[in-house]
């Protein structure tokens, strides 16, 4: 049997809504030389069953289900049994695009240098509908800098990463979830460079129930902890900086505020239909404020008046 150059890695939790969507897109990747490592966390909705279909009809899944210890910790287990010399991480809720693992296995082939390779990445929210692409830094020292002040700076389901760097820096740390990308970012950058393709590789789905949308305050803290570990490691007087809430809150203002920011992206984007939506939530949340309204109007009008 051939050994996969790639291992992909996807822990999935009651993930039913999304994780066919997500299967299907790895599954139909223009480069096939992968295997899927899938490991049910303990699922409570239809995601096991799902999954087992999918397994039986494809040989490259690799699935194991078990009682709930956590994503990283499965994400851990999967890299221990993991055949490729590239690992991809892949989310139960995120689209990758087409030509994601070929253009990131070409890459990797032509920087031997670079141990991490991520990409832009498209927002989309819990309907799939296109927010905007959000054109994260690409090169390594401005990569770097931005984990070191805490800021994630590769999308984590966008990473291909060298399963001997992996490895050499022991894997995941299950203590610093959910910042444990970030901690991830820092030592592989001590042992090699990192990267981002300047093209979007991945469509990432926002919605309240992701991990990142549910642990925004442990997140941070985490996250504080890891760049406090890495100025130590790397000796040297760091600042962190990722300080504000990049999901929403559960108050009104908050949810108000990230409703205008997914419109107004959505507006830029030429989707106007999709402003509108989250005007009218906007305006749900806080009918007495001006913005919700003014979003509305000029996802309606085009408005060519609208400062944005």
């Amino acid at each position: 049997m051939t050994v996969p150059l790639i291992s992909v890695l996807m822990p999935v939790y009651n993930a039913e809504r999304y994780v066919a969507q997500a299967i299907g897109s790895v599954l139909n990747q223009t480069f096939g030389n992968f295997e899927l490592l899938i490991v049910d966390d303990g699922s409570t909705d239809r995601s096991l069953k799902i999954l087992q279909q999918y397994a039986a009809q494809d040989q490259r899944i690799r699935l194991s289900s078990r009682t709930n210890t956590g994503y990283v910790t499965a994400l851990n287990q999967m890299l221990q049994a993991a055949q490729g010399e590239f690992i991809a991480r892949m989310d139960a809720d995120d689209i990758a695009l087409p030509d994601r693992f070929e253009q990131q296995v070409y890459f990797l082939k032509d920087h031997p240098e670079v141990v991490c390779v991520g990409g832009w990445f498209q927002l989309i929210d819990h309907r799939g509908r296109f927010l905007t692409t959000l054109e994260i830094a690409t090169d390594d020292q401005t990569i770097q800098q931005a984990a070191l002040a805490g800021h994630g700076s590769i999308c984590h389901p966008t990473a291909m990463i060298r399963r001997s760097a992996m490895l050499q820096i022991g894997g995941y740390d299950e203590n610093l979830m959910p910042a444990e990308d970030v901690d991830l970012w820092l030592k592989l950058g001590e042992v090699g460079q990192l990267a981002n393709l300047s093209v979007p590789v991945l469509k990432y789905r926002l919605h309240s129930r992701s991990v990142s949308a549910q642990a925004c305050a442990l997140q941070r803290q985490q996250a504080r902890k890891a760049c406090e570990l890495a100025w130590q490691r790397r000796n040297i007087s760091g600042k962190f900086e990722a300080d504000h809430l990049w999901r929403p809150g559960e108050d009104r203002q908050s949810r108000h505020r990230f409703m205008l920011q997914y419109g107004w992206w959505a507006f830029q984007s030429g989707n106007r239909s999709t402003a509108a939506i989250y005007g009218l939530k906007a305006i749900r949340l806080l009918p007495h404020q001006t913005e919700g309204w003014k979003l509305v109007a000029c996802a309606l009008l085009k408005s060519p008046t609208c400062n944005l």
